[in-house]
C-alpha cells in the first residue's frame, strides 16, 4: 500500500467509527475563526466569513455544515445585539453594551476554535437560530 491510500483508508476508519476526521475539524474550526475577518472589514465581515467557509465546505464534511450554520447564527445575533446596544448609546448605556458584545463575541469564537479543532459540536449560546 502507498502512502496515499494508507491516508484514505485511515479517513474512511474514522469517517466509519463516528470520528470527524482533521480536515474536517481544521474547517469548522475556520468557520468560526472567519468571524474575525469583522473586526477588519467592518459591518458584514462577521457573517461574510463564515458563510464563505460554509458555503464552499458544506457538502464536503457534515461537521463543518453544522459549525458553520452554528457560526453564522451566532454572528447574526451578535450583529443583532450590537444594533440594539447601538441605538442605546443615545442613553449612554449602549457604549456599555457595544464593549460587552464584543468582548463576548471575541471569547466565543475563540472558545468555539478550540472546540470545533478538538472534533467538538459546539453550541453557541445566546444564539438566535435562524439557519437550521
Amino acid at each position: 500500500m502507498d502512502e496515499t491510500t494508507e491516508q484514505n483508508s485511515g479517513a474512511e476508519q474514522n469517517v466509519r467509527s463516528g470520528e470527524i476526521s482533521k480536515d474536517a475539524r481544521m474547517w469548522g474550526m475556520f468557520c468560526h475563526l472567519a468571524a474575525l475577518a469583522g473586526y477588519v472589514v467592518p459591518a458584514f465581515g462577521w457573517v461574510i466569513g463564515p458563510l464563505v467557509v460554509w458555503l464552499i465546505k458544506k457538502e464536503e464534511f457534515p461537521f463543518v455544515n453544522e459549525q458553520g450554520k452554528e457560526s453564522i447564527n451566532f454572528q447574526i445575533s451578535m450583529f443583532i445585539y450590537a444594533a440594539i446596544s447601538g441605538l442605546l448609546c443615545f442613553l449612554c448605556i449602549g457604549f456599555f453594551l457595544l464593549a460587552a458584545v464584543a468582548i463576548v463575541d471575541i471569547v466565543f469564537i475563540i472558545m468555539a476554535a478550540i472546540k470545533a479543532n478538538n472534533g467538538e459540536h459546539y453550541r453557541y449560546p445566546l444564539t438566535i437560530r435562524f439557519i437550521k
